[in-house]
């Protein structure tokens, strides 16, 4: 049996949301229809995320060189991974709320955590290769631009992971190991926030605030660096 089409409902909500219009309603479908879908026939979304992530990269790399052009290739390879990495492509996906269309059989339905946050991610690029097979380059770096153009030319970007400078510097200078506590959990399951509090023997401890445990781990990780000197704040490249 194969996967059900996305209905003229749907479609019409998908097209607002990304901000295009599909001539080709299928690469619409495709993009959302993982290959657990109707038993694992007809048509899914495998073949755009391999193209998706390659127009991603382009978009991305471009859109770097121009903003940093003091920027040596370590820093921009850097801040380039991190852009193009699950995590950022699933933040994107659900800020636009993309889980509501995706197709999956009953058993993927039921996975949380890493892997479906890898689903989530792998829509994102089959997106992006549906918008460059109906609209050209030009749509797809537009819907690219609009989701990452703010997060790609923050100053911060080219840093090294937080949690492990600071592992690093409270070896370095306490000889112990950060730890850190979920102080609290709010908002719904598909915007929730997550509140750690990072503690090192020697210093006062350090709180972010953020979606996912991870991500308020290295939000509260960086805050404790720039409070102790080992970062600068960052600075905006002009």
């Amino acid at each position: 049996m194969k996967p059900r089409a996305l209905s003229a409902e749907e479609r019409s909500k998908l097209e607002s949301i990304i901000r295009h219009e599909f001539s080709d309603k299928q690469w619409l479908d495709r993009a959302f229809t993982h290959s657990s879908a109707g038993s694992g026939k007809g048509p899914n979304y495998e073949r755009l995320e391999f193209l998706g992530d390659r127009v991603l990269g382009l978009c991305i790399a471009e859109l770097l060189f121009k903003s940093f052009k003091n920027a040596a290739e370590g820093e921009l390879s850097v801040r380039l991974n991190q852009l193009v990495s699950a995590e950022s492509c699933a933040e994107v996906a659900d800020r636009l709320e993309l889980h509501h269309f995706i197709r999956t059989g009953a058993d993927v339905k039921k996975l949380t955590g890493k892997r479906m946050l890898n689903v989530r991610a792998d829509v994102v690029e089959s997106l992006i290769a549906a918008l460059y097979l109906d609209g050209g380059l030009e749509t797809a770096r537009s819907f690219i631009l609009q989701h990452w153009k703010d997060r790609a030319t923050r100053a911060d970007g080219g840093r090294r992971d937080a949690k492990t400078e600071l592992q690093e510097w409270a070896h370095a200078n306490f000889a112990v190991t950060p730890s850190y506590r979920v102080d609290d959990r709010t908002g719904p399951d598909h915007d929730p926030r997550f509140t750690v509090t990072v503690e090192v023997t020697g210093v006062a401890p350090e709180t972010g605030v953020e979606r996912s445990k991870r991500a308020a781990e290295q939000v509260a990780a960086a805050k404790m660096l720039e409070r102790e000197g080992v970062w600068q704040k960052p600075t905006v490249e002009s």
